[in-house]
């Protein structure tokens, strides 16, 4: 808010405790009226005599507004982190029409309101006679809405950005080439922001482990300003914590993992004296030190030694192989859909998905966009949605390929397992036998889908009351577990439990008890 010096006294007592208003800034031509008092409430930002004083002042801060938005995940506490490198590869591998999808986002954002026309007619017109890096960093609503779309993992926001994101990942990555010989093989830099009070304390149980910052990153290589113009103000906000990142960069490390950045302080919108290096979307750092700054009039100002680590690290990929290899298959907007439902997000992906079968222009897309809904639906406990989804990419299998291929049986099972949790068992058991079927035709006979199928079967027998079938079935699934997975393994656990529960059922206490 900018408020005249008449009013200040008497407007900005009442209303400084409004939460939606972040900051205020004074207009009067004579600072030294309400200097003294004005010093006493945090959120007003200055006194100024010049309306050019006030427009930089507001730059600042409302960068300072997107640095302490933007999205930040930890290994270990969030589930986002390891998706993080999936969503950013899903993304990168779209190709969509870039005329269609220019267009597309103007009218996306004429019907939410977003922005106004005089910019969606500048884009429409003149995207292409400026680079992505001109846009990301104008004073347009690019950064803030693509800053929005990955922090609340919006799928319309995402849809209609992709290729934006697309060609600012190009952009840097170009750039990256043509700086490598100009760039010295180890650097720092510097990013200063508000981090709220529940990410620090993340961020403190996670030191020494990974995160990722999941947006393009803009970092500074003046500690100074980093500290003084973004870091230090974030700490007049009683639920943030200001936060100096000092970052350790090593280029082998950013060139082998394909985490491109480059210098941008010539090619943006502000052309400046200062050095910025902007980073690749969703960049991967080792929390190394978290040190509080001292000499300072505020307990709250921290400074975070990082360590880029790149999509390479051993650490990293243990935690994300097994997600990688479930979602190998997968592209582009269906890879989303499926981190979607992963995250525990049915309704984001259920939109998504009906986004997808519309513009669908294959049986194999309708297929696989269709199975997909049924799951989403199955997780929200719509099932009879969840079954019309799924016999609709069933009926599309049946046609598209042979009769034993491995697809026509986890539609049969998916089926199988809706109508069980629907309490139609005769139903569930016609429909996942016919699965084991076609499993054992076409799988190697100690297959892990096999040992699934001999579960899920023996589920639908416990819940029948049919206890010495459920048990046959559960035995032979272990069997076939101890073949096919290491001895540890999760899995095996789940069909000692299961076989429990059965004996447990069945009255013979002691077994339950061993199993």
């Amino acid at each position: 808010m900018i408020v005249s010096g008449a009013l200040a006294q008497h407007i900005i007592p009442i209303i400084q405790e409004c939460p939606q208003l972040v900051s205020i800034y004074i207009f009067y031509d004579n600072q030294l009226i309400h200097g003294r008092w004005a010093k006493t409430i945090a959120k007003v930002k200055g006194i100024y005599t010049h309306i050019g004083s006030i427009c930089e002042a507001l730059r600042i801060d409302r960068e300072n507004c997107d640095r302490a938005s933007i999205s930040i995940s930890f290994s270990g506490t969030d589930a986002l982190f390891m998706y993080t490198q999936l969503l950013k590869e899903a993304i990168l591998d779209i190709e969509d029409d870039d005329a269609k999808s220019i267009k597309e986002l103007v009218e996306y954002c004429r019907l939410e309101n977003d922005a106004s026309e005089k910019t969606l007619k500048k884009i429409e017109e003149e995207y292409r006679n400026h680079t992505p890096i001109w846009w990301y960093t104008g004073p347009y609503f690019i950064y803030s809405m693509l800053n929005c779309g990955l922090r609340q993992m919006d799928v319309d926001i995402i849809l209609k950005m992709g290729f934006f994101i697309r060609h600012l990942h190009q952009h840097i990555t170009e750039l990256h080439q043509e700086q490598q010989g100009n760039i010295p093989t180890k650097f720092q830099v510097f990013r200063g922001q508000g981090l709220s009070i529940e990410d620090f304390e993340k961020m403190k149980t996670t030191k020494g482990g990974l995160m990722s910052f999941n947006n393009f990153l803009s970092t500074s290589r003046n500690r100074t300003i980093s500290l003084e113009n973004f870091a230090q103000p974030a700490t007049q906000n009683l639920n943030t914590v200001g936060i100096l990142f000092v970052m350790n960069i090593d280029t082998a490390v950013c060139t082998k993992s394909s985490t491109p950045f480059a210098e941008v302080s010539q090619v943006g919108y502000y052309k400046g004296e200062e050095e910025e290096i902007l980073f690749s979307t969703h960049t991967i750092f080792r929390i190394d030190h978290i040190d509080q700054i001292k000499d300072t009039n505020t307990d709250r100002l921290w400074q975070v030694n990082l360590t880029i680590i790149g999509n390479q690290d051993d650490d990293f990929n243990k935690l994300t192989a097994h997600l990688r290899k479930e979602s190998i298959w997968m592209t582009g907007w269906a890879r989303f859909g499926h981190i979607l439902i992963k995250l525990g997000e049915p309704a984001k992906a259920e939109h998504l998905y009906l986004i997808l079968l519309e513009k669908a222009t294959s049986n194999k897309q309708r297929s696989h966009y269709n199975h997909q809904l049924g799951t989403v639906y199955k997780d929200m406990g719509e099932y009879s949605k969840a079954l019309s989804s799924y016999e609709r990419s069933l009926e599309i299998r049946k046609i598209a390929l042979p009769p034993n291929h491995p697809d026509l049986a986890t539609s049969y099972n998916n089926i199988g397992m809706v109508y069980s949790h629907m309490g139609e068992y005769s139903k569930a058991l016609s429909s996942l036998e016919r699965s084991l079927e076609i499993r054992k035709i076409a799988l190697p006979p100690n297959h892990p889908d096999l040992a699934a199928s001999y579960n899920n079967i023996a589920s639908v027998y416990f819940h029948m009351g049919e206890y010495s079938k459920a048990l046959s079935s559960l035995e032979r699934s272990l069997e076939i577990g101890k073949i096919a997975l290491p001895p540890n393994h999760p899995s095996l656990a789940t069909s000692y439990n299961n076989i429990g529960m059965v004996y447990d059922n069945m009255g013979e206490y002691s077994k339950a008890l061993s199993s």
